[in-house]
């Protein structure tokens, strides 16, 4: 079981700030954990600071981080990091993932850009990972991101992810629906992608939908249902590396949660036979 979260804590949802009135009242039973981006909730205090620690207090939390920039050439944000390690001392804040990416260079870009598939990266990368580690005085989890071109690329994605994971000696959010999107945008087999990734480093997985812009072009928006490819994928995540808390992101477009918990069941129900089997051995 991953680090950190209760063993009943299998299937989660990202949490929106539109949707906390509603969590205030009842969170379904099928939420075993929730995840926010710590950079939504830092600024805020008074009623909204309040009613966010009633649910943390609670219910288990994990984050997951828009820009800490891990890969970017500007110097790591210190006093950022050491508002994160606030934030979760005072949320009891169970695991803090980031993007395996970087969204600044001499200021903000408000998006993920793909760091290079180099030997020095992968360097770079893992020395600025164990630095925020020993701010944090806690594990940072990376995310294998969706990208739509590599600059510099002298190695695989999947080399790189692992190099990255073996060097910075981290574990890996494991995003399946980035997977199924940069399978059909690279041209490379999602399948075999999959099983080659270090089970022993997997610490949570994400799930979520996309838009087809065409054929051949995916965009990863977390806007939209997740398709049965994916949920196929998931599957094989579950076969080759047996069950591991899974979350489901929606960030755009979301429905009402009657919906939303509808695709958390279809979590629940590829997870199920998996788990007997794991019982059972």
């Amino acid at each position: 079981m991953s680090i950190g979260l209760p063993s009943t804590a299998q299937v989660g949802l990202g949490l929106r700030r539109e949707m906390l009135s509603d969590m205030l009242q009842h969170i379904p039973e099928q939420v075993g954990f929730m995840e926010v981006a710590p950079e939504n909730w830092l600024p805020f205090g008074g009623k909204l600071e309040k009613q966010f620690k009633m649910l943390t207090e609670r219910h288990p939390f994990v984050c997951h981080g828009l820009s800490l920039s891990i890969g970017s050439p500007d110097p790591l944000d210190i006093d950022f990091i050491k508002q994160l390690k606030v934030f979760f001392d005072e949320h009891n804040i169970r695991m803090y993932s980031e993007h395996l990416s970087y969204c600044s260079a001499d200021g903000h870009m408000y998006d993920l850009m793909p760091i290079p598939f180099t030997e020095e990266s992968v360097k770079y990368v893992s020395e600025r990972i164990r630095q925020v580690q020993d701010i944090l005085e806690r594990p940072l989890i990376v995310e294998n991101v969706s990208y739509y071109g590599a600059p510099g690329q002298q190695m695989s994605e999947l080399e790189f992810t692992k190099s990255v994971l073996q060097e910075a000696d981290c574990q890996l959010l494991l995003d399946v629906n980035n997977i199924y999107v940069n399978s059909v945008n690279h041209r490379y087999d999602a399948d075999a992608f999959l099983r080659a990734l270090p089970s022993e480093r997997i610490a949570y997985m994400h799930i979520a939908g996309h838009y087809n812009e065409a054929e051949d072009l995916i965009v990863d928006t977390h806007g939209a249902d997740v398709i049965d490819p994916v949920w196929a994928l998931l599957t094989k995540a579950y076969e080759y590396h047996g069950v591991q808390p899974t979350l489901l992101e929606r960030d755009f477009n979301i429905p009402p949660m009657s919906d939303l918990v509808k695709e958390l069941d279809i979590i629940h129900q590829i997870q199920k036979p998996f788990l007997a089997h794991q019982r059972r051995a």
